[in-house]
Parts: C-alpha cells; sequence; structure tokens
C-alpha cells in the first residue's frame, strides 16, 4: 500500500508550489514532503521553507523521518551542531512519542537559523531557545489541561533551566533563553534581537495553520503586524503572500 501521504491523489491545492532561488531567482518546484531541492540554474541546494510533516502524527514509519530530520536541519558550525543536538535529544525526551511537536520544534529551529544568518545575534541563544521554547507544553496539559501560551511560559522555563544547566551553560546564557520562553505567546518583557528571531521563526511555521483562510490583504496585514525583524517579514511575504 502506498504511503497516503506521498499520493497524490490526496494532496491538496498548494501542496505542489514553487519558491524563488534566493541566489538567481530562478523558480524552484517543490512538493510539500520534499526536505531538499536543488536549484534547476544556478545548482543552490535550497531547504523547504513550507516542509510538511502532519503524517508524523500518525505513520507508523514516522520515527524513521524524524531520525533524518536533524541532518536536514544541521547548523554549520561544529561547536553549534553539538550543542544542538544534545538540546534536541533533550526535547525529544521531553516530548517522548509526540511527534507533531518534535517537528513543529525541528521546523521552527531551522526558520530561526535562517533569520539568524541575516540579521545577526548570539546564535546559542537562537538555536538553544528556538529547540526548547515549548517544552513547557506537556507540563502545561497535564497540571492545567490545557496548552495555552501562559500556561507553556509558565512551565517551560524550569524545565529549560534544568537541561541548559545539566549542559554546564553560563549562567547569562541560560537566564537570556528562559527570559524568550517566558515570553515566546505574550512578548511582554523582552526585546532582544535574539527573542524577536525566535518570534518570528515560530510565526513563520504557525501562521498558516492557525489562519488558513485569510485573504492575501488580511494576510499581509497580520504579517506586518506580528513579525519582528525584516528578514522574518521578508520570508513570510515569499511563503504566503
Amino acid at each position: 500500500m502506498k504511503c497516503p501521504g506521498q499520493d497524490t491523489r490526496y494532496w491538496k491545492p498548494g501542496d505542489i508550489f514553487e519558491v524563488p532561488c534566493p541566489v538567481c531567482e530562478a523558480k524552484i518546484e517543490f512538493f510539500k514532503d520534499e526536505g531538499l531541492r536543488t536549484c534547476p540554474k544556478c545548482g543552490y541546494k535550497l531547504k523547504n521553507p513550507r516542509l510538511d510533516l502532519s503524517c508524523l502524527e500518525w505513520c507508523a514509519y514516522a520515527n524513521q523521518c524524524l531520525s533524518a530530520l536533524p541532518e536536514i536541519f544541521s547548523p554549520d558550525d561544529q561547536e553549534q551542531k553539538l550543542l544542538v543536538n544534545k538540546l534536541i535529544k533533550a526535547m525529544k525526551q521531553v516530548f517522548r512519542e509526540d511527534k507533531k511537536r518534535i517537528a513543529h520544534t525541528l521546523l521552527v529551529l531551522e526558520q530561526a537559523r535562517e533569520i539568524l544568518r541575516k540579521e545577526g545575534g548570539d546564535p546559542r541563544v537562537v538555536l538553544g531557545s528556538a529547540v526548547l521554547h515549548d517544552i513547557g507544553i506537556k507540563t502545561a496539559e497535564e497540571k492545567y489541561g490545557s496548552n495555552a501560551g501562559r500556561y507553556q511560559e509558565l512551565e517551560g522555563p524550569p524545565i529549560a533551566r534544568k537541561i541548559l544547566e545539566e549542559l554546564s551553560l553560563e549562567p547569562e546564557l541560560i537566564e537570556h533563553i528562559c527570559k524568550i520562553i517566558a515570553n515566546h505567546h505574550s512578548a511582554q518583557e523582552i526585546d532582544t534581537l535574539e527573542f524577536k528571531i525566535v518570534w518570528d521563526a515560530d510565526w513563520l511555521v504557525n501562521l498558516p495553520e492557525e489562519y488558513p483562510n485569510l485573504s492575501k490583504d488580511k494576510l499581509k496585514e497580520l504579517i506586518d503586524k506580528v513579525f519582528k525583524t525584516k528578514t522574518g517579514k521578508e520570508m513570510a511575504y515569499q511563503l504566503y503572500l
């Protein structure tokens, strides 16, 4: 039996789409489940900015896909790669069999890396926050019966702090990451560049699921309102307008 997620008979409009190459602006065609394509004109390798991993929630082969994702979404710097891999391992231990949230985290991580390249900032703070931004969601559901943002912000920092301290990271870095996690839904008490990058990365991933039926005019209005970095806004325009 062919996987329903790969069988195009079950696909919807938009599951096959084109993205302009960031180098030469040629059109690169993606299927929703492809991780990487090569530009036919200049050879640039582009990661799928709309990678659809919703099938991980039910597919019996999901673990095989998840094991491949860190290779697709791996940082260039070896020290960063080591840190991120350790954080991903810790995140997966918290989320256990929740494949959808693991996949969401990895997608946010990749978008954060893309914004980081152009905007700058402390990569350890950005990457650490991206991996751990939703780390309190399971505890929130267990304690409050809700995954509301305010509960995630309350429960996430203590879990993240324990993970980061076990990795012997500097106290200042730990505080910064925990502050981002404590505000990643409300944006009330922090306005650092690193926070803005993670905020925009999360919105890039959440936008189509949270607002699936907005007109292009309304979507542009929303993007202009919520995105905090120039790069994040440009990526949202490119992806959704």
